[in-house]
């Protein structure tokens, strides 16, 4: 089967499914983007990013050849062929999965879903959510079952913002069908838009791929986080014992230590395995123990902000305290679950007055968890502060000179190049 689909949704316009709905949009499909966000909606279709590393200049040239428009009324996606889910799956206050984007996504575009047409989900997941959670719902409202009244597929997200030696078209695609026919258009589908489909034997296997590659990220993670802890006791550089380790050309792959983790994926991901694993009777220890590890850098970061105030003969309580980068990873505007939020609350909680500074995020946007933070601004990077954290290795912070600077400066990422007298690794 090779069936080529003219017109498409996208369901979520965040930094999964903007990027996504480019790259279909420039492969000549027609992507009507659905998304409850009346500014993001608007911005699309007047051509204007909300998104940092993706210029207007790019939007704006699908939304003038008709090839890419933004609604946020449902009833338009029963124009489309195909139906693409890509919304938050977070953690809830118990820190077990929350599926309530999937399943009301799944509730609003039910109705309105022509016969025939594919849905695929996106969203990272446990195993079992497409063909059981998300089958359940979309049969429920729309009135036809899944693999002969509409089509159903799960193909993960792969996307990494800020790297520049990939894409959405050049990252292969992972695509797993309710059933061979569904598996066949899915295939279809994603390989009208990107280069590679790698198609595995169920909606299940995909969904356990997306798992494993950021169960291995999270693990991995925790083990360099763990011997930056040891080797620092023994007085060693972590991060030159690295360096070193990545000379090897094979059964090698160098992971760097930070302050926490952060994005919308390692952090959250290993724990959807874990809570599944629990119905099966099974105990995922060694997932749950990097999580333990990944969790504690935070106060082990702020440990090391104590001892340099604490050479200066101060306290944290009472000190103010510049964090630099607000953002999860280096030179992105996305701070979800960013550990700059959880060493800005724990700095705060023993009394510092702390400040942040990102060009990246000017302004905090509102987040589930940090609710407090949001509208805080950005300020300037100067010397009048009693320390200055490094959370976030953009750019700029590496090239920035730091070497005449008279507070202490803690770097949690060994990026500062131009160093200060006062200068602490953490």
């Amino acid at each position: 089967m090779n069936k080529q689909f003219s017109k498409i949704s996208v369901i979520g316009l965040g930094y999964v499914g903007l990027p996504l709905s480019l790259q279909f949009a420039r492969s000549g499909v027609s992507v009507l983007g659905f998304d409850l966000d009346q500014q993001k909606v608007d911005s699309i279709n007047s051509g204007r990013t909300y998104l940092k590393h993706f210029p207007s200049e790019c939007i704006a040239e699908q939304v003038d050849a008709s090839r890419l428009e933004a609604t946020t009324n449902p009833s338009r996606l029963s124009e489309a062929e195909a139906i693409l889910i890509c919304v938050p799956t977070p953690l809830d206050d118990h820190r077990e999965p929350d599926l309530s984007f999937v399943l009301d996504t799944a509730r609003t575009i039910a109705p309105h879903i022509a016969k025939g047409v594919l849905v695929t989900l996106e969203s990272t997941t446990y195993p079992g959510t497409t063909e059981d959670e998300l089958r359940f719902v979309l049969e429920e409202g729309s009135g036809m079952k899944a693999g002969t009244g509409f089509h159903l597929a799960y193909s993960p997200e792969r996307e990494d913002p800020g790297r520049n030696d990939a894409s959405v078209k050049t990252i292969p695609k992972v695509v797993g069908g309710y059933s061979e026919k569904c598996a066949e258009l899915a295939e279809s589908l994603y390989g009208q838009a990107l280069d590679k489909i790698h198609r595995v034997s169920s909606c299940r296997a995909a969904e356990a791929t997306k798992l494993l590659e950021n169960i291995f990220r999270s693990v991995n993670i925790a083990l360099v986080n763990e011997l930056k802890v040891v080797y620092e006791a023994m007085g060693i550089d972590v991060h030159e014992v690295i360096d070193a380790a990545a000379t090897k050309p094979f059964g090698y792959m160098a992971f760097r230590p930070g302050p926490g983790l952060g994005g919308h994926c390692i952090p959250i991901d290993p724990f959807y395995l874990t809570w599944k694993a629990r119905e099966f009777g099974k105990h995922t220890r060694f997932i749950e123990l990097a999580g333990e590890i990944n969790t504690a850098m935070p106060d082990y970061v702020i440990s090391k902000v104590a001892d340099a105030l604490n050479d200066e003969g101060k306290a944290i309580k009472g000190s103010r305290i510049l964090v630099l980068g607000l953002a999860y990873k280096a030179n992105v505007d996305d701070c979800r679950e960013s550990p700059s939020f959880v060493l800005m609350e724990k700095l705060e909680a023993k009394g510092a007055t702390v400040e942040y500074n990102d060009s990246f995020v000017p302004v905090i946007p509102a987040t589930r968890e940090h609710a407090h933070f949001t509208g805080k601004q950005s300020v300037g990077i100067e010397d009048a502060y009693d320390l200055i954290l490094v959370s976030t290795d953009h750019s700029e912070y590496k090239t920035f000179d730091f070497s005449v600077y008279a507070c202490p400066i803690v770097d949690s990422r060994n990026c500062i190049q131009h160093k200060p007298v006062k200068y602490f690794r953490a």
